[in-house]
C-alpha cells in the first residue's frame, strides 16, 4: 500500500503515525480499523483510490460511483457486469472479465504488464489483492452474505504472507498463474442485491477504506473459531468440540467453514502460528515452554511445524526478529 508513497518521494511515517502502525513490529496484527484509515490516509494523500500503484490514478469518488453503478441491479451477475464495465474505464491498467460455463463462474484479471515486468514486486501483488479484495467485497456487501471463493490462483510467486490468503480469499489459493482467476458457483449470480439508496448512504460512510473491514462479516465463523481454539489454549480442540461450544453439529460447522472459503485445520495451525510468532518475538521463553503453551506434547512435532510455517527454526527466527546475530 505504501509503495506508491514512495514512488513519489513522500515520506508514509506521518501516515503511520497518525493511523497508530508501528512497521516494526512485525509480529503483530494489525487492527482492521487502524488498516482501513491507513488506506484512507493514502488516498487523501495521493488524491488517488488506487493508491499510486497503477499507471493511471483512480481519482477520488471512483469507489462511491462505482457502488452506485450497482444499484438497482436485478442480480448479482448483473452487479459485477456493471462493475466490471466501471472499473474498465477507472482502471485501464487491468482487463476484467466475468465468465460462466455450466455451474462455474470465473472472474479473471490481468494486467497485461502494464504494472511492470517484475511480476513479484510488492506493489503489484497488493494490486492484485487490493482489486479482487474490492470486487469480492463490495459484491458481498450488496447481496448481504459472504460469497464463498472455490479457489484463486493469483499471478505471482507464492509470497511470505500467503497463509493469511486462507482467511481473506480462501484456503484453496494457489500462485504462479498467468492471470488472476478467482472461481464461483455460478448460481450465486442469481442472488438478489439487497441494498439500497439509503443502506449505501451509511456505507459510504469511511470509505473506501471501510471495504477493509467488510471481511469481518464475510468470516464470521472463521474468527469465532479461531477465538474459541486460541482461549483454550493448551488445551488441543477438535472440530466436535469447538462444535459443541458453537452449539451446532461437526458438520454444519464443517460446512459453514467451508463457505468462508476456510476449514478447520487451517485456522488452527494459522492460530498457533500467530501465537507462536509473538512470543519468539517479543518474549525470552524458552522453545519448550512455547510448544506446550500451543498444545504440543512434543516440542519436536513443534519444531517441525513452525520450520514448515516460516521456513526457518524457531531460534533463527527469534535471532531475526531481535536483530540478534547468531551464535558462530
Amino acid at each position: 500500500m505504501l509503495a506508491g508513497l514512495e514512488r513519489r518521494g513522500l515520506d508514509p511515517a506521518p501516515l503511520l503515525a497518525r493511523a497508530g502502525i508501528d512497521l516494526a513490529e512485525t509480529d503483530t496484527r494489525i487492527p482492521v480499523e487502524r488498516y482501513a484509515l491507513l488506506y484512507n490516509l493514502c488516498v487523501e494523500a495521493l488524491d488517488d483510490e488506487a493508491f499510486g500503484l497503477l499507471p493511471e490514478p483512480m481519482r477520488p469518488g471512483s469507489f462511491e460511483f462505482l457502488c452506485r453503478a450497482l444499484l438497482g441491479a436485478p442480480t448479482l451477475g448483473e452487479a459485477l457486469r456493471r462493475a466490471i464495465r466501471f472499473l474498465r474505464i477507472v482502471l485501464p491498467a487491468f482487463r476484467i472479465e466475468l465468465r460462466v460455463a455450466g455451474a462455474r463462474a470465473e472472474l479473471l484479471i490481468d494486467d497485461d504488464g502494464s504494472l511492470g515486468p517484475a511480476r513479484d514486486a510488492p506493489a503489484r501483488v497488493f494490486a492484485y489483492e487490493w482489486l479482487l479484495r474490492l470486487l469480492h467485497g463490495v459484491a458481498s456487501w450488496f447481496v448481504a452474505r459472504g460469497l464463498a471463493l472455490d479457489a484463486v490462483a493469483f499471478p505471482y510467486a507464492r509470497p511470505a504472507h500467503a497463509e493469511d490468503y486462507a482467511l481473506v480469499y480462501t484456503e484453496r489459493s494457489s500462485f504462479d498463474a498467468q492471470r488472476l482467476s478467482a472461481r464461483l458457483q455460478a448460481n450465486l449470480l442469481e442472488l438478489p442485491l439487497r441494498r439500497d439508496e439509503a443502506a449505501l448512504v451509511g456505507f459510504l460512510d469511511g470509505a473506501p477504506g471501510k471495504i477493509t473491514t467488510l471481511y469481518r462479516r464475510d468470516r464470521e465463523m472463521v474468527f469465532r473459531v479461531r477465538d474459541i481454539l486460541r482461549d483454550a489454549l493448551p488445551q488441543n480442540l477438535s472440530l466436535e468440540e469447538v462444535a459443541e461450544r458453537l452449539h451446532v453439529s461437526p458438520r454444519t460447522l464443517h460446512r459453514r467453514l467451508e463457505e468462508e472459503g476456510s476449514g478447520f485445520r487451517n485456522i488452527k495451525e494459522a492460530t498457533r502460528r500467530d501465537i507462536a510468532y509473538a512470543r519468539l518475538a517479543k518474549t525470552r521463553q524458552p522453545i519448550a515452554g512455547i510448544a506446550a503453551e500451543l498444545g504440543y506434547a512434543d516440542p519436536s512435532t513443534f519444531y517441525r511445524a513452525f520450520v514448515a510455517w516460516s521456513g526457518v527454526s524457531p531460534e533463527r527466527f527469534r535471532d531475526q526478529a531481535t536483530g540478534r546475530k547468531p551464535p558462530p
